[in-house]
C-alpha cells in the first residue's frame, strides 16, 4: 500500500512513462476541501477489453512485469480513494494515450499525507528517456507549472549533482511559496 500521495503520484506518471508516452501532463490540485491528480499521456493506451479488466487485482498486463502477475496498483488507488471520499476516473484509447484523474478528501482521517511532491517530481524527471513531463500544482489560490525540460535548461543537466540540487532547491521553493489551501 502507498504511504503518500506523492507515492501513488510516482507510482501512476510511471505507467505513463512505460507505455511509451511522449508527452505527460500531471497537475495537482488542493482546494482545502479536494486533493485532485490528473494525468494525461500520449502513450500506448488501452483497447476496451484491457481497459475493463484493469480494476481485476489478479490481471495486470501481459508481458509488463516478468515476474509479477497481479496487478493491485489501480484497484488499491481506487480503493483508497473512494473509502476518503473521493474517486477515480479513467479513460483511454488504443494507440491514443490515457486520461487518469483521481482524488481524496482533503479532511478525511484516512487520507495519505502528500509527502514529497519536490522530491517524487524530481524522480519523475529524472526516468530515463525520451519524454517530457509537464508538472503544475495549484493550492490556495497560488501555483505553478513546470517542464522537465525547462527544469534542465535552468538547472543543467539532472543527470549530475550540481544540476540535481539545483533542481531540488527549485522545486522546494516552488513549493514552499504555495498558500495553504
Amino acid at each position: 500500500m502507498h504511504a503518500t500521495i506523492s507515492d501513488v503520484i510516482c507510482d501512476t506518471v510511471q505507467n505513463s512513462i512505460e507505455a511509451g508516452a511522449r508527452n505527460i501532463e500531471l497537475a495537482l490540485t488542493e482546494d482545502g476541501r479536494m486533493i485532485r491528480v490528473e494525468i494525461k499521456d500520449d502513450g500506448k493506451g488501452m483497447d476496451e477489453a484491457t481497459l475493463a479488466r484493469v480494476w481485476d487485482p489478479f490481471y495486470t498486463e501481459p508481458g509488463k512485469h516478468a515476474a509479477r502477475r497481479v496487478g493491485l496498483g489501480l484497484p488499491l488507488l481506487r480503493q483508497i480513494a473512494e473509502s476518503t471520499g473521493g474517486g477515480v476516473s479513467l479513460k483511454s484509447e488504443k494507440g491514443r494515450g490515457t486520461d487518469l484523474a483521481y482524488s481524496f478528501a482533503a479532511d478525511n482521517v484516512d487520507t495519505p499525507p502528500m509527502g514529497d511532491i519536490a522530491g517524487t517530481v524530481l524522480t519523475l524527471f529524472n526516468y530515463e528517456g525520451a519524454f517530457e513531463l509537464v508538472f503544475r500544482h495549484a493550492r490556495g489560490g497560488g501555483e505553478y507549472e513546470i517542464s522537465r525540460s525547462e527544469l534542465a535548461d535552468a538547472a543543467g543537466s539532472l543527470q549530475d549533482a550540481q544540476g540535481l540540487a539545483l533542481a531540488s532547491q527549485f522545486l522546494r521553493a516552488q513549493e514552499e511559496s504555495l498558500p495553504a489551501a
